[in-house]
């Protein structure tokens, strides 16, 4: 005979789950947020010889996307990357970045290194 004040038959309540997965969610965004710097192209460079660096869009929230990346969203990740709004670094863009010595947002979601040129419309911060 089972107690009715045995919990190990009782489901999860589908709220609390929600709102402790959210609560997750939000920490790691968090975190991701205080990791995020300010680097140059001269800094950048040697992760973009290791092939590492990937480039994030203006429109998007650099944060979102790393939050996203760390937590293997394949239906996010699909969606930005066939737009084009995240994409491998290229050489085209080196040899821009070169000319301009640009400042970017970063934050690594290892092994990657995604940036955002500071400036754009739209900054993280």
């Amino acid at each position: 005979m089972v107690s009715k004040d045995n919990k190990q038959n009782q489901s999860p309540d589908p709220v609390s789950a929600q709102s402790s997965g959210q609560t997750i969610s939000d920490e790691i965004s968090q975190e991701i947020n205080q990791q995020t710097g300010v680097i140059d192209w001269q800094e950048l460079v040697k992760h973009f010889a290791r092939g590492v660096v990937v480039r994030v869009d203006a429109e998007l929230d650099l944060v979102d996307v790393a939050h996203s990346m760390s937590i293997d969203d394949k239906t996010c990740m699909q969606n930005w990357l066939d737009k084009g709004t995240v994409r491998r670094a290229s050489d085209d863009d080196a040899r821009q970045w070169t000319k301009d010595n640009p400042q970017f947002w970063c934050v690594v979601v290892a092994p990657w290194v995604l940036v955002q040129t500071k400036g754009s419309e739209k900054d993280i911060h």
